[in-house]
């Protein structure tokens, strides 16, 4: 079933994004802190509404709860990779100086409580377009025990060589929990893109990193004129930025779709990100 217009929420999405928007391009001084949540639940609301009115259902109606719960594990998730940035140094936010410590950990996980649903949001829009069904099939093959424990040993091992030599290693960042993780969905009898590759099925991976690089746009978009905002430090790859993002930087975004969806279901009892 297909509605005809935007449920009223995401009409109400679409108000909170702009307006916060204007607000933190418009005026000076610190505000992006107050104003960088609201932005992102209200793009959440607009896109859940978009996938409403395209399928007549989203998970934001289907199961409420679950997808606040969302926004609760999306904390922690973020703050992992703000400690692996401490061996790294990519980024670093300027007008992190203007709030004590309290005030930056509350502020911050305000902030970072929107990461998964955005993403996830993002890839239910995008499963309702045929063309991951189209890309997403390709030739499977065996997967047994023993490749699923060399892939999660491969993913320790690139941590552990992001954390010794993070100059060099650090984009391994965006792919150890990847590894570390989604063999153990395998094995668990999880949902795992690994699992589905192996059966020939490669959407759920087309859709989250397409999900997880769209977001990473208007992250990156929305924040050239914030404060406070973010700016990176990248070895090597420091060049051609779009906003504040070197242009190759955007790759990382792709696999950090594919760890979000792997963190989700081994910590999720639910059988599909979808239901």
């Amino acid at each position: 079933m297909r509605r005809s217009g935007l449920p009223a929420y995401a009409l109400l999405g679409l108000i909170m994004l702009l307006l916060s928007w204007a607000f933190s391009w418009g005026l000076s001084g610190l505000r992006t802190h107050l104003l960088f949540f609201p932005q992102w639940v209200g793009y959440c609301l607009l896109v859940s509404g978009i996938v409403q009115r395209r399928t007549g259902s989203c998970l934001l109606v289907r199961k409420p709860s679950a997808y606040l719960l969302l926004f609760l594990v999306s904390m922690p998730v973020w703050w992992l990779f703000e400690g692996l940035n401490l061996f790294t140094q990519n980024w670093i936010y300027l007008g992190r100086e203007a709030f004590s410590g309290t005030e930056y950990f509350l502020y911050s996980s305000l902030s970072f409580s929107t990461v998964i649903p955005a993403v996830f949001s993002t890839a239910e829009l995008i499963a309702t377009f045929s063309w991951p069904k189209k890309l997403g099939k390709w030739p499977g093959f065996s997967l047994n025990s023993r490749l699923l424990w060399i892939l999660h040993g491969s993913g320790w091992g690139m941590l552990i060589l992001m954390l010794f030599f993070p100059s060099t290693f650090f984009p391994f960042m965006w792919l150890s929990m990847f590894f570390i993780i989604d063999p153990l969905n395998a094995r668990f009898r999880r949902p795992s893109l690994i699992k589905q590759l192996s059966e020939g099925n490669g959407q759920a991976l087309l859709v989250f990193g397409a999900a997880a690089l769209m977001c990473g746009f208007f992250w990156e978009l929305w924040n050239v004129y914030a404060y406070p905002k973010w700016i990176y430090s990248i070895p090597y790859l420091d060049f051609l930025h779009v906003f504040e993002m070197p242009l190759a930087g955007y790759g990382g975004y792709i696999p950090f779709g594919w760890e979000l969806y792997a963190v989700y279901h081994l910590l999720s009892t639910r059988r599909n990100w979808l239901s």
